[in-house]
């Protein structure tokens, strides 16, 4: 008996990155296929654990090149695809839309075609809450999975397109989709642009921690481990053309989570640094995941016991960060920080 082929696109990310370990460790009898570019955030350093291991295989590659990804397709005939591959830096996005354009719209097409040519038995597009754009700050407020979308940036705006082409291939051509919707993740091997790892690095160095604006914009905050773990329940048993929400009920400003990950780490809060708020910057988002929940799908993380889950893995795993703020990694922080 074959066994099943699940390809992961953009697998050497954060998120996608944590999932391919999920899926290796937990499905033996699986072949699961780690397919990125290994572009500025991307990195196979996270994976030196699963390398030598049998159902493992990784194929470097641009989901936008067709020909590439249509060849690949035809040839490996993947089972199951679940689509992280994504530009996602909010703030790079502002500075240059048109890659966001290219990966997330016309590399998810291609992906698509390519699902449909080989009659993929499920396809799981990888979106994000930013796509319904922004609630105030009524805490009775949430987005739904009938929220309308109104996407405020140029990478929210891309996913939004991405998700209407996962849904018009389900719904014109019967090709089986999900798509999730997902709160703000945080967790090991966050690459260190975002919020908490950015936080966390800057912090053990005594280094100033830029804050946007009032730092009172909210986020809801999921671990990335519980990510993978809603994502797998929907992969298996999510009935096609359905929309999931996965959120965790962990809302923070940004403000107070650079103030929790300071006092966890014993240092002054005069590290702390207001600048410039982003443009376009997006009050607050929060999720109801309760469709998710009705399918089987309970967070194990709460934010307390997940971001001291997360300080503790940045603390022991020196060796990780100190090759990601190397080189290239470096001079990209110098530029986009000003440090």
């Amino acid at each position: 008996m074959s066994r099943e082929k699940v390809l992961v696109t953009g697998g050497a990310g954060f998120i996608g990155g944590n999932f391919v370990q999920y899926m290796v460790d937990k499905y033996p009898n699986y072949d699961i296929y780690n397919l990125d570019l290994l572009t500025y955030a991307g990195d196979l350093v996270k994976h030196q654990s699963i390398e030598g291991k049998d159902n493992y295989h990784f194929i470097k590659a641009d989901i936008a090149d067709r020909d590439t990804i249509i060849s690949l397709f035809e040839q490996k005939k993947f089972d199951y695809v679940v689509h992280f591959a994504a530009e996602s830096h909010v703030d790079r996005s502002i500075t240059d839309p048109g890659v966001f354009i290219r990966t997330n719209v016309l590399g998810t097409h291609v992906l698509l075609e390519a699902a449909k040519q080989v009659h993929t038995k499920k396809f799981v597009h990888v979106s994000t809450d930013e796509v319904y754009g922004e609630l105030d700050y009524d805490p009775t407020t949430f987005f739904t999975e009938e929220t309308s979308l109104e996407p405020n940036s140029p990478y929210s705006a891309s996913k939004a397109s991405s998700d209407f082409l996962a849904r018009s291939y389900h719904e014109t051509f019967g090709l089986p989709v999900n798509i999730t919707r997902c709160s703000n993740n945080y967790g090991p091997y966050h690459f260190p642009e975002k919020l908490i790892p950015l936080t966390i690095s800057r912090v053990l160095n005594d280094e100033k921690v830029p804050v946007y604006g009032d730092g009172k914009n909210i986020r809801d905050w999921l671990h990335v481990y519980d990510h993978c773990t809603a994502i797998d329940l929907i992969l298996h048993e999510a009935e096609s053309g359905e929309v999931y929400n996965i959120g965790g009920h962990n809302e923070r400003t940004n403000l107070e989570v650079v103030k929790t990950i300071i006092k966890a780490l014993n240092k002054s809060e005069d590290l702390i640094e207001f600048v410039e708020d982003r443009l376009g910057h997006d009050k607050r988002y929060a999720i109801d995941p309760t469709k998710l929940e009705k399918l089987g799908w309970k967070p194990e993380y709460t934010f307390d016991t997940g971001i001291e889950q997360t300080i503790n893995w940045y603390l022991d795993n020196k060796e990780w960060w100190e090759q990601i703020l190397s080189g290239e990694y470096q001079n990209y922080f110098k530029k986009q920080y000003d440090i």
